[in-house]
């Protein structure tokens, strides 16, 4: 049964490719990176060295984070001793890589480089999802919850450049996924799956000031912000994203992902919005699709179509300075694990 059902979703992927390969499709697959036939099961975050022009992908079931070129395509180095890699950070100024690794309970640092471990901070059991501040440097790197076997989540707030730990935040729930941090003022959106709300938290005084229920969809994981329009995107494995008002708190409305809106955004783990385009790209690796949407003004969206993917390609990269969105699709039968590599079109 489960045979069956992989596929005619492997179908699927190949009739929504025939129906976008337009030249109005959103995306245009123009390349893939193959990973070596080992590399198994499935994967987590990518992330970009622009300056390097580098792809880091993070296998977790391969325990390693594999490096391709970006122009060539070829795996130029596989980091190995990884547990459970999950989020995925590169500093191009300083030249390194922070990994989170979820069996271990740490945060890895590596040298960008020689690859080489620079050293570990060590956190609880189940770290995981990741955001960033550029301008204070601080990573935020949600651990705990039911990997650690405790009913609540941290959120460490760690200096990426010393790499000490500096506080913990702590919230009421045993799964915590994704952040998103605003730059004009010290917020952070959190996806509290557990409790299916969206936790607001001040970076600042480290405290909770607000609690959203999300009630268009269920499964909250990615997350993504149009800080300029006052706009917060969660995407559920219901099959939605759905959209908030930041200023209010309101549930403004859904968005249908997956088949027809039906449950079929499952395994959707990465959601981007980009401010340039105003679009939504959303993997969903249920479906063997990216859906795509378009922000016409903050209350009106327009699907820019379905873009057939891999099998269970749920997480996404876009790198706008090179034109490049990124999907990893695990290894399906005799096809061996790879990286989609499509153009913005």
């Amino acid at each position: 049964m489960k045979r069956n059902r992989a596929i005619m979703l492997a179908l699927f992927g190949v009739f929504a490719l025939e129906a976008h390969c337009t030249d109005t499709a959103p995306l245009k697959l123009v390349t893939t990176y193959e990973f070596p036939s080992d590399v198994k099961g499935r994967f987590d975050h990518l992330v970009v060295d622009v300056q390097g022009r580098r792809l880091f992908t993070a296998a977790m079931e391969d325990k390693s984070v594999d490096v391709f070129q970006v122009d060539s395509g070829k795996l130029i180095y596989t980091i190995q001793g990884i547990e459970k890699p999950h989020g995925l950070l590169y500093r191009e100024d300083i030249n390194r890589l922070y990994v989170t690794d979820g069996e271990a309970g740490d945060l890895k640092i590596f040298d960008g480089k020689t690859y080489k471990l620079l050293m570990s901070v060590k956190l609880l059991m189940g770290a995981d999802g990741i955001g960033y501040d550029p301008a204070t440097k601080y990573l935020y790197v949600v651990n705990g919850g039911k990997d650690a076997k405790v009913s609540y989540s941290m959120i460490s707030v760690i200096d990426s450049t010393s790499g000490k730990k500096l506080a913990d935040i702590k919230v009421d729930g045993d799964t915590l996924e994704a952040l998103a941090l605003e730059k004009s003022s010290p917020r952070m959106y959190v996806n509290n799956r557990g409790k299916n709300q969206v936790e607001i938290i001040d970076r600042n005084t480290h405290r909770v000031l607000a609690s959203w229920p999300v009630t268009l969809g269920t499964g909250n994981d990615p997350i993504a912000l149009d800080e300029a329009n006052h706009r917060l995107y969660i995407a559920c494995r219901s099959g939605q994203i759905v959209v908030f008002d930041t200023g209010t708190g309101k549930e403004l409305q859904a968005l249908a992902i997956g088949p027809s809106g039906k449950a079929g955004g499952e395994w959707v783990d990465d959601l981007v919005f980009d401010p340039k385009s105003k679009r939504l790209y959303a993997p969903c690796g249920g479906t063997a699709t990216v859906d795509v949407y378009e922000e016409i003004d903050p209350d009106h969206y327009r699907s820019l179509g379905k873009v057939a993917s891999g099998l269970l390609g749920k997480t996404g990269r876009l790198a706008p300075e090179l034109n490049r969105y990124f999907v990893t699709v695990p290894q399906f039968e005799k096809k061996n694990a790879e990286v989609l590599v499509y153009e913005v079109q």
